[in-house]
């Protein structure tokens, strides 16, 4: 069973603006390789066909090996994910506006979108609670992170597969997925049946039902125009 753990990175002064130039120059690159795949290829770019076309160019701009790697598959991951959507009839049916506006313009990703890390990008130190990752300024050790400890548990033990760099309100974090064993199915023996028949389920002293009843009363008297019920109508109400 997959599940993701979020820590939130508390790098220094030195550190924060190099990952956050990474974080948008990754996103910058996406969008590039998203126009060029919808130029050639419209909502069909392959991981194949746009590695071809684009690795080059974004090893250029400084991109390490997987890192441009990670790019090129977000953007092929992110039409696949389109076109089963527009299938599924999730953006409308055909002719109408929003599948239009989705269909004929490329995908655009934020500049603090989720960039993808694998272990060969980024890796943890646990007991000391730090990360080392790739940046387009070079690798960074050290960097700090903050979760709860039960948050650590579960990284130190179950942590498996890639990690996610976004951020949200001008703060950083790592969404890492964790793979737990699946759960014992449960099968129960039994039912208990829970009879709801009584007309009063909540405990309420006589007398407040009694001025609730006569509330009542009143307003429907009100609402046919004759006069309200009295307390003396009602002697099997009345609060001892």
């Amino acid at each position: 069973m997959k599940l993701v753990v979020q820590v939130k990175l508390t790098p220094d002064a030195v550190q924060a603006p190099a990952v956050e130039r990474t974080l948008r120059g990754a996103n910058e690159a996406a969008n590039w390789v998203s126009a060029l795949s919808f130029d050639h290829f419209g909502l069909k770019g392959s991981v194949r066909e746009l590695r071809k076309l684009c690795y080059g160019e974004l090893k250029a701009r400084g991109f390490g090996a997987q890192a441009a790697q990670h790019v090129i598959k977000r953007v092929a991951d992110s039409y696949t994910a389109l076109r089963a959507s527009i299938r599924a009839g999730n953006l409308g049916p055909e002719g109408s506006r929003r599948r239009r506006r989705a269909e004929f313009k490329p995908v655009v990703f934020r500049p603090d979108a989720a960039h993808t890390y694998d272990d060969r990008c980024l890796s943890w130190n646990y007991d000391a609670r730090t990360v080392s990752i790739w940046t387009l300024d070079g690798r960074l050790k050290s960097i700090r992170f903050a979760c709860s400890p039960a948050a650590l548990k579960q990284l130190a033990e179950s942590r498996k597969g890639e990690t996610d760099l976004t951020a949200w309100d001008g703060k950083l974090f790592l969404v890492a997925t964790i793979d737990l064993p699946e759960p014992e199915v449960f099968e129960p023996k039994g039912f208990i049946g829970v009879d709801r028949s009584t007309p009063v389920l909540l405990a309420v002293p006589p007398a407040r039902r009694v001025h609730r009843l006569q509330g009542q009363t009143r307003r429907r008297a009100v609402h046919r125009g004759g006069p309200g019920l009295h307390l003396a109508a009602l002697p099997a109400l009345r609060p001892h």
